[in-house]
């Protein structure tokens, strides 16, 4: 059986809201999950998706607002009261992180979690090297392999290949699977995802 293939950037929030129960239908499935930390201010440059900086007040204050407190409660993720006051920090090295823990066989399903959670309930800036060590003993993970590494350009090469790749078959936001080759855009198809894993939806993705 194919993987559950997780394209997402580790400062997503929709992301973190569907990370637990991604995990517990993965399990519950019998699949793994691969992972694919991406840029994700790339890849929506990259296919031409509006910034969120650009769209108008109200989609603004409905997806970041109303639509992130109803899925906090939903998934039983919570979360701060306001923005993140370093959410617009450097992704990088926190992805990189991540990819450099695939690399050397870490399970990094729960560090990524974790960044996500400690970011988005507790304000954790995901771009201090001193912040990510932490959260990873937390992980029960050594954090000093994976930092060491995230910025080498062995690592880096991976993260701009999956950001490539995320492009070419039009992945457009974070978080977003793929089941056997159909992609489920968002935390909110993940009952999709679930269904899909058990039985597939007719009809074929990419369109020919």
């Amino acid at each position: 059986m194919a993987d559950i293939e997780y394209f997402y950037s580790a400062h997503s929030l929709f992301a973190y809201l569907g990370s637990a129960r991604l995990s517990e239908i993965a399990e519950a499935a019998g699949r793994r999950i691969a992972h694919r930390p991406m840029d994700l201010h790339k890849v929506m440059e990259g296919i031409g998706v509006t910034p969120f900086s650009a769209r108008s007040a109200g989609h603004y204050a409905y997806f970041f607002g109303r639509e992130e407190e109803r899925w906090s409660e939903f998934r039983d993720a919570p979360i701060l009261p306001r923005r993140p006051t370093h959410h617009d920090h450097d992704t990088t090295l926190a992805n990189c992180m991540l990819i450099a823990g695939l690399e050397q066989g870490v399970d990094i399903g729960p560090l990524a979690h974790r960044i996500m959670e400690a970011h988005w309930r507790y304000d954790a800036d995901f771009a201090a090297p001193e912040t990510l060590a932490e959260l990873a003993e937390e992980a029960d993970i050594d954090p000093a392999p994976l930092l060491d590494a995230a910025l080498t350009p062995e690592i880096r090469a991976l993260y701009d290949n999956n950001t490539e790749e995320a492009i070419q078959r039009s992945v457009f936001g974070s978080p977003t699977y793929f089941v056997d080759g159909d992609m489920f855009y968002g935390q909110d198809r993940l009952e999709m995802v679930e269904r899909a894993l058990r039985q597939p939806f007719d009809g074929i993705w990419p369109r020919p």
